[in-house]
């Protein structure tokens, strides 16, 4: 079962996201935000990141920065899931590595089918 790491500053977000991917048969480990993510993503190996943007203590880029500085992390598919959609701050999540953007609200099932196609 792949293992995906959820992160959002909202909990009714986070929420959705954990029972759109758990129905679909991920394992999902919740963070309330970037920092939050960090910590937890040194404890153990994920398949896959999905992260919102703008949160408080670590925003989503950085958070992306920071997991493909670490060599565990460096082929990990990590999607940026957030209300922005403006280029430049796709830009910017590309140059930081991210593999995909999805712009919220999202479409359970489009989700589902983005992360079929980068999940290993």
């Amino acid at each position: 079962m792949h293992s995906i790491l959820a992160v959002d500053d909202s909990a009714s977000m986070r929420q959705m996201v954990s029972f759109t991917l758990k129905n679909a048969g991920f394992n999902v480990v919740e963070a309330v935000d970037g920092q939050d993510a960090w910590e937890k993503s040194s404890q153990r190996d994920f398949d896959l990141v999905l992260t919102d943007q703008n949160m408080p203590r670590m925003d989503g880029i950085s958070l992306t920065k920071k997991l493909r500085d670490n060599p565990k992390f460096k082929t990990t598919p990590i999607l940026i899931l957030t209300t922005e959609s403006s280029d430049q701050m796709k830009q910017a999540g590309r140059a930081a590595g991210a593999t995909g953007w999805l712009v919220k609200p999202f479409d359970p099932a489009k989700l589902i089918e983005v992360i079929g196609k980068v999940i290993k």
